[in-house]
């Protein structure tokens, strides 16, 4: 679904449709996250993905034309350039051992040392609270502020946007009244 839906947003004309689909291929994403146990960054992926994104390129079509301009350049370049991406971030997982496997350095080395450490450093009973919470702390506060930052992009937009109306609105009465006189 996701092959299909990146498929649509290339090929789409309409630029609504392809922020309507890009917050699709967001939320498909998170529940790809959900299926490999990664809950907390399918969260983020939902928050941020299809949630603020969404909002802010639904503002900023607000802004813009609703049709994408017709390119007369080449698109051999593009493709190209993300065939040969995709093809070295494939050749960069062969090397990775099986999901799930028991024998990966995470599961040998440093899940044994978190689950050991966490009762003596941090007094929190659950491990993943303890991890999230603790050891990626910074990284959770980067998630936050991120989150933040993008919710204080959508109400200067928003703002933004309405003022402009308002003055296009003052315009168009003083047009109206010019006209009459």
């Amino acid at each position: 679904m996701l092959v299909v839906t990146a498929f649509s947003v290339a090929t789409t004309r309409s630029l609504f449709a392809i922020v309507a689909l890009s917050g699709v291929f967001s939320l498909l994403s998170a529940l790809l996250f959900i299926a490999w146990d990664a809950v907390d960054v399918a969260f983020t992926e939902a928050a941020v993905g299809a949630g603020i994104s969404t909002v802010l390129m639904l503002g900023t079509l607000a802004l813009t034309s609703r049709a994408a301009k017709t390119s007369h350049k080449s698109k051999l370049v593009p493709l190209v350039a993300v065939i040969m991406t995709g093809a070295a971030m494939f050749y960069g997982t062969l090397d990775m051992p099986n999901f799930g496997s028991i024998d990966t350095p995470v599961q040998t080395h440093v899940r044994p040392d978190y689950l050991s450490q966490i009762p003596e450093d941090i007094h929190i009973p659950n491990a993943v609270t303890a991890i999230l919470a603790s050891y990626r702390g910074y990284d959770t506060l980067g998630e936050t502020a991120v989150v933040l930052t993008a919710g204080i992009g959508v109400l200067m937009l928003i703002s933004g946007l309405s003022r402009r109306r308002r003055d296009e609105d003052k315009e168009e009465n003083t047009d109206d009244t010019e006209g009459t006189t």
